[in-house]
């Protein structure tokens, strides 16, 4: 569904990303383990066309988007919950979650989307009307995830999704992941928590400096010394 093929990405004379090369199979979740400042949010903003690679090239379901502009990628069916959630602070549950459907203007068709969300996340149906800055953190990471789905994805990239959350909240988190995965999403979830990603994740790659340095099933990433070492610890 998507590669991305010898990307190099800068900031000006900093080169973030080095020839990074990764697939997501359709109707898996894919994993991008790395610790802070190897490169992963850098990546999901080339993805999103918010950073354009100085070399390499990305695909999606056959067709090169790296030339293309955010909203143009997002209307092929890529949306992203981005770190720190980033939820519009004034507007309410169900004005965040109407900004997640920008493309789509049928009244019938958003008010399918956002009862879908409410079924997910019964908590936002009850706080439909309350701003976002007003929401718990969790309520506020509910709030991300339903805004992504708004638009009906074929590929949801999450970065950092468990940042800031309390355990009981990482595992419905994930819990919730992987129930839309069954429902036939395919997944680039990117964290530092390995050992629950590792738990859901069908393959991916290891992050560091900007360079990937292992990659494989969620069971050959799990045995690598790297990820042992530094993620697997009790």
């Amino acid at each position: 569904m998507l590669e991305v093929r010898d990307v190099t990405a800068r900031y000006g004379p900093l080169t973030v990303l080095r020839g990074v090369s990764l697939r997501v199979e359709a109707g898996q979740v894919a994993c991008l383990l790395g610790p802070n400042g190897a490169g992963k949010t850098t990546l999901i903003r080339t993805l999103l066309g918010i950073v354009r690679p100085a070399e390499g090239s990305v695909w999606f379901e056959g067709a090169r988007i790296d030339g293309l502009r955010p909203h143009e990628i997002v209307g092929r069916g890529i949306a992203v919950v981005p770190e720190g959630r980033r939820v519009f602070p004034r507007m309410t549950v169900e004005e965040n979650l109407r900004m997640g459907a920008f493309r789509e203007w049928s009244a019938a068709d958003l008010g399918a989307r956002r009862d879908r969300v409410f079924a997910l996340f019964p908590r936002l149906a009850e706080r439909r009307g309350q701003r976002a800055a007003t929401m718990s953190g969790g309520e506020q990471a509910m709030l991300a995830v339903g805004r992504a789905l708004m638009g009906r994805p074929r590929l949801l990239l999450l970065d950092e999704p468990s940042l800031g959350l309390a355990p009981v909240l990482v595992e419905q988190l994930f819990d919730t992941v992987q129930a839309l995965n069954r429902e036939g999403t395919t997944v680039l979830l990117v964290e530092q928590n390995a050992r629950k990603t590792l738990a859901i994740a069908h393959h991916g790659v290891l992050l560091q400096k900007g360079e990937i340095v292992g990659r494989g099933t969620a069971a050959e990433l799990a045995a690598l010394d790297l990820v042992r070492h530094a993620y697997l610890r009790a």
